[in-house]
């Protein structure tokens, strides 16, 4: 037998009542989104007395277990091509009202369908995690288990797998199956079970987990209304000191007129909480606990908000902007404005006039590193209108965030990709800050773009969009050219501050010099010093973490291999291994050889660990920090780090391309770009784009302030033609350049891309599916419109232990494309190939 419970710690109201939100009431049917690899929704019966809105979660079977899913429709009868009798029920209900609204479930169902992606899956990104309860399989003994038990007399008999679980469940109530597996191993425990409940010797039901978010909760005090007890006298005639203290709370309370939180009254009052808690018992006030917003601007000290005098070319763009607002209609702006021009203020003055005709507006940013100083900015200027959402945030505060958007609290939304799922109604205005940037792309399952999905939702909704970026994509800028987007320019920095001087370092000109490999040029060093000597600050970049790219055996040349990937380990000093960064393989240093057993390990190539302990060295009174995704992994470190910088308490700041994006730091008149040369020497057909916007980005962080800004670029290929524009700022004649290039060869944003990677531990059955597949493509382009590259090895030939083939599908038409593609994947599933080891990646932000 099987059945589903609450568990101890799940509130009644949760299990199968049912929902109270709207709903059709003659559905007998729901069809339901699971989070599973499928690209389909699964039909399920409504129990009798259960309602199941759309948008709602509910817990179905599914197989040989159960799941969490949203009902995303409704119908009185079931699909005609599957019986009615072997449609399963639903078990229970989860939400009172719909979870998810009908424009945000049209919206998931969109990127499910254009990316190729489980729709379940898509609404898991969506929420905040930890919101989808967990369903546990736990098992029983039962009568015929326990006659088995008794019936095992020799030592022999009770040391196997299944007579141990049997004692196990003897002595307890119920156990869940995950505690079975951790003690008897998962594949033992399983089987074990398996054979259990086919004897009828244990009995499978299911429970629902608490969530491991819920409201978080505060004991609040107020006054009942009675009078205060008559005060005692002490052996003086005087009033004692507890009675004082009980009359000082009780008229404490009386004035705040509302509940007040306990630890502040005590706090207030100086009475202890325990004394509180006695009045309580007494009648005279009363105790109750209330849910609290986590807020994670708590912390932050709010200025007034700042109110720049705006440029005419900002008032322009601005005039644009709130004519399309008045409108009512969708529009997508391109807001191409120079590093400095002061894009933040007409975006922060767009979203006052989305605000003021009663609509709501969404900011995207790239990276969690900017959210702080923009977060104080936006709450300056719209107070506790501000909800932030990312994944630094603890899950309690995405938890209350998220809610606070959805009742409506919260009308200016800021966060990073997945926020433009927020659930904010009346949406006006979307904008989508280094719009260029490839961490809008996820790169795992769903892999939609941020940005793309908001010009998505933008439309759906009649909003405005402004994407904003000093160094556009080749896409949206193409898309000016055709018409698709508004134009608007900012070409000068604000107060008329020139652009930082540009200078390249030629390091075939120091190698020469030295006669060896340099990291620091000395004219990088010097100006370093010089900076620091002017009590100004300086940003040193170097897109590579860790101490040592690759190490090596100068004996036999044996390079220190990922065992899983195709690439090599690198060094990280910090916590002495070497590590894959794909895959996070640890080992530790090696002080021979695995190979030829030599000691001649040599340590290569360059990484934002060895540049801070060299610049610790040339400069031991320096105060230095460094900003990777190393320094950035523990909860607010960035925050801190930036703080610090911001407040000039860091003089040099090393770090990736996170120092990089949007950051304001006027005291900043130094950056050094310690090596481009990696990114342009990437088999990738954006290495070029994305050198170019690094380096023009990095320029844009120097001499942002009253002081001119220099910045010196280290390379190898100073005549390269991405080095020679991004030094002159020239984005025009780089596009130019660039999309000759893409033309020429078919690549975005003159054609559509998808991206088929195969991916298995077996390279023949990886082999065989990719040339399968890539037959069936081109079996489906009836109208020739296809271009159909490979299966190749991927550059990256294998990741994680699975090697990896590529197929690329290039198209003029996005729609016969997809339909193709489609048309493949159902023909190669019919043929019997399993298209789980399968990545498809439509519109690739790199094709590694």
């Amino acid at each position: 037998m099987e059945t589903i419970g609450s568990g101890r710690t799940t509130p009644k109201a949760a299990l199968t009542e049912g929902a109270r939100g709207p709903q059709d009431e003659r559905a007998m049917f729901v069809d339901v989104a699971l989070a599973v690899n499928a690209r389909r929704t699964f039909t399920y019966r409504v129990p009798e007395g259960m309602r199941a809105p759309v948008g709602a979660r509910v817990v179905v079977p599914f197989g040989a277990k159960v799941l969490v899913g949203v009902v995303v429709a409704q119908a009185e009868q079931p699909p005609p091509h599957i019986s009615e009798s072997a449609i399963k029920s639903i078990l229970a209900v989860l939400d009172e009202e719909p979870l998810l609204s009908p424009d945000l479930l049209e919206l998931t169902r969109w990127v499910a369908d254009y990316y190729f992606a489980p729709w379940g899956e898509v609404i898991r990104a969506a929420l905040p995690p930890g919101l989808m309860a967990a369903v546990a399989e736990v098992f029983s003994i039962t009568d015929a288990g326990r006659a088995a038990l008794a019936r095992l007399t020799s030592a022999r008999q009770r040391r196997s797998i299944r007579a141990q679980i049997l004692e196990q469940l003897a002595r307890a109530t119920s156990l869940p199956a995950s505690e079975l597996a951790r003690k008897f191993g998962a594949r033992a425990s399983r089987a074990a079970l398996r054979d259990l409940l086919r004897r009828d010797q244990v009995a499978r039901h299911y429970t629902i987990a608490e969530p491991r978010v819920k409201p978080k909760l505060e004991e609040v005090v107020v006054w009942t209304g009675d009078g205060v007890p008559p005060a005692t006298e002490g052996a003086a005639g005087r009033r004692s000191a507890r009675a004082d203290a009980r009359a000082r709370l009780l008229e404490w309370l009386r004035k705040a007129r509302e509940p007040v939180p306990l630890r502040e009254l005590a706090e207030q009052t100086g009475v202890r909480p325990a004394a509180i808690r006695a009045l309580h018992a007494e009648g005279l006030v009363r105790i109750f606990s209330r849910p609290v917003s986590r807020d994670p601007l708590a912390h932050v000290e709010v200025s007034p908000p700042e109110w720049f005098e705006l440029t005419p070319e900002q008032k322009a763009a601005l005039r644009q902007i709130e004519e399309k607002l008045d409108e009512g209609v969708y529009a997508t702006f391109l807001l191409h404005g120079v590093t400095g021009s002061g894009k933040t203020e007409v975006y922060i003055r767009a979203m006052h006039a989305a605000l003021a005709r009663g609509k709501t507006a969404l900011m995207l940013v790239p990276e969690i590193a900017l959210t702080p100083m923009l977060g104080r900015r936006l709450r300056a200027h719209f107070g506790r209108d501000v909800a932030l959402l990312h994944s630094s945030l603890s899950e309690g505060e995405r938890f209350d965030q998220w809610q606070r958007v959805a009742r409506g609290e919260a009308r200016v939304v800021l966060g990073t990709r997945s926020a433009v799922f927020a659930p904010l109604p009346n949406l006006g205005l979307i904008i989508v800050d280094e719009e260029h940037d490839p961490s809008y792309k996820q790169d795992e399952v769903p892999r939609y773009h941020g940005r793309d999905t908001a010009i998505m939702r933008a439309l759906r909704h009649q909003a405005v969009v402004i994407l904003g970026s000093a160094t556009p994509s080749l896409e949206s800028y193409h898309n000016v050219h055709l018409g698709k987007y508004v134009y608007l320019h900012l070409g000068e920095r604000i107060g008329g501050r020139p652009l930082a001087d540009v200078h390249v370092v030629d390091m075939r000109e120091v190698f020469a010099r030295y006669g060896r490999q340099v990291v620091l040029s000395d004219e990088l060093v010097d100006a370093l010093r010089e900076t620091i000597e002017r009590g100004e600050q300086a940003i040193l970049l170097l897109n590579r973490r860790g101490f040592s790219s690759f190490v090596l055996c100068r004996r036999c040349g044996l390079t220190m291999r990922c065992p899983r990937c195709d690439v090599s380990l690198t060094y990280h000093r910090s916590v002495e291994q070497l590590i894959c960064h794909y895959c996070n393989h640890r080992t530790p240093v090696l002080t021979r050889c695995p190979s030829c057993s030599s000691e001649y390990i040599y340590f290569a190539g360059v990484g934002t660990e060895q540049i801070e302990e060299r610049l610790r060295r040339l400069f031991p009174d320096l105060r230095l920090a460094r900003l990777d995704r190393d320094t950035a992994s523990r909860r607010r470190a960035y925050e801190r780090i930036l703080t610090a910088f911001a407040a000039g308490e860091i003089q040099v700041l090393v770090g990736t391309q996170m120092v990089a994006k949007g950051h304001d730091f006027p005291n900043v008149t130094l950056v050094g770009v310690i090596s481009v040369d990696a990114i342009l020497g990437l088999p990738d057909f954006r290495a070029a784009e994305r050198a170019f916007q690094l380096l023009t980005q990095s320029a844009g962080r120097a001499g942002r302030g009253d002081r001119p800004g220099r910045v010196l670029i280290q390379t190898y290929y100073p005549e390269h033609y991405v080095l020679r524009m991004a030094a002159a700022q020239d984005y025009e004649g780089f596009y130019q350049r660039e999309i000759h290039f893409r033309r020429m060869l078919h690549y975005p944003p003159i054609t559509a891309l998808i991206q088929l990677i195969v991916q298995h531990r077996d390279f023949e059955r990886a082999r065989a599916l990719a040339e399968e597949l890539a037959r069936h493509v081109r079996a489906a382009d009836a109208s020739g419109l296809l271009r159909v590259l490979g299966p190749a090895p991927a550059p990256l030939g294998r990741l994680r232990g699975r090697y990896r083939l590529q197929i690329l599908i290039k198209s003029s038409h996005r729609l016969a494309a997809h339909r193709a593609l489609d048309l493949a994947l159902e023909n190669l599933r019919a043929s019997g190939f399993d298209t789980h080891a399968l990545v498809i990646d439509p519109d690739p932000v790199e094709v590694i």
